[in-house]
C-alpha cells in the first residue's frame, strides 16, 4: 500500500511540473481578441486579478498579472481583457 502512494504521489507531481511548464511556454501565444475562456484553457487562473473598471451597463475591464515562472524567471506578463476579451498584453523583463 506504501508503495502504491509512493508511485500516485511522484505521477502527480511530474504532472503538475509538465502542465506548468506548459503553461509557461503558452503565455508568449496569448494574442489580442482571445477569449477569457481560451486564455484560461491555454495558461491557466492569473496570480493577480484587479478591477479596472466596473460601470454598470458598461463592460468590465480587468487585468490578469502573470508572475515570472521558471521557465521564463524575468518575464512578468499582465493581459488586459474587456468584456471578457483580451485587448492588452505587456510583458515586462525583470532582472
Amino acid at each position: 500500500m506504501k508503495l502504491r502512494n509512493v508511485i500516485v504521489i511522484n505521477v502527480l507531481a511530474f504532472a503538475c511540473v509538465s502542465a506548468m511548464a506548459a503553461d509557461a511556454r503558452e503565455r508568449g501565444f496569448i494574442s489580442k481578441g482571445m477569449p477569457e475562456g481560451e486564455v484560461l484553457y491555454r495558461i491557466g487562473k492569473p496570480d493577480h486579478e484587479a478591477l479596472i473598471k466596473s460601470i454598470r451597463g458598461q463592460p468590465e475591464e480587468k487585468s490578469w498579472t502573470y508572475f515570472p515562472h521558471t521557465q521564463d524567471p524575468q518575464t512578468l506578463t499582465i493581459l488586459t481583457l474587456k468584456a471578457g476579451v483580451v485587448v492588452d498584453i505587456e510583458r515586462k523583463i525583470a532582472r
